[in-house]
């Protein structure tokens, strides 16, 4: 079950994260307000085996490229209105995640271009590019029949460990967990995070 937690951004975070944990999103989207605040070299405190995500929301080729070597990203997570030509290119220099937003069957059966990428996110819609704390139909999950495996993410919580448990799909990867495990705006509690993922690893 991989674990990816998006929105680390302070250097009490960062400090707390260890092994158990399997990625860590980025934010490099200006307009939230978990964008990265901090220099590149406050990232080398992570183990090395967690792997770092940049997520990006519309944003250029040229920047990406600049922010995959300055953070020593291990994969892009593009969660805006990529085309698959645009995650193709930037799959030659990173893993790519790609995200879709998700409110009803046809957003799922309608998947079939972006088979450059490593996993796709599947999120709950919002015109704000995520960050909602709602969950979507996760029944909806089983109407996708692609072959890239997925993460599941909107809206999961500390007691979300019994229905992630039941989630049978055969692409099913793992979850990607935010804004419910905050103390407050833009400040994961570090705790909760650990408590999780000894319940769901």
């Amino acid at each position: 079950m991989i674990v990816k937690v998006c929105g680390l951004r302070t250097e009490q975070n960062l400090a707390k994260v260890n092994d158990s944990l399997d990625m860590i999103g980025l934010n490099f989207y200006m307009p939230s307000i978990r964008c990265v605040a901090l220099e590149a070299d406050a990232y080398n405190i992570l183990p090395t085996t967690v792997k770092r995500v940049g997520v990006f929301v519309n944003e250029d080729m040229e920047s990406i490229i600049k922010k995959i070597s300055e953070f020593g990203l291990d994969y892009v997570q593009l969660h805006g209105d990529e085309s698959a030509d645009f995650g193709k290119m930037v799959a030659q220099y990173a893993q790519v995640i790609k995200v879709f937003r998700i409110s009803s069957v046809e957003d799922l059966i309608g998947i079939t271009d972006h088979s450059y990428a490593e996993y796709y996110l599947f999120d709950t819609y919002t015109d704000n590019y995520g960050g909602s704390g709602r969950q979507f139909d996760w029944s909806l999950l089983n109407n996708y029949k692609g072959d890239i495996p997925f993460l599941l993410s909107g809206g999961i919580g500390p007691d979300d460990t019994d229905s992630i448990s039941k989630i049978s799909h055969p692409m099913f990867r793992g979850v990607d967990i935010n804004s419910r495990f905050e103390s407050e705006p833009a400040v994961k509690d570090m705790e909760m995070i650990d408590r999780f993922l000894e319940v769901i690893k």
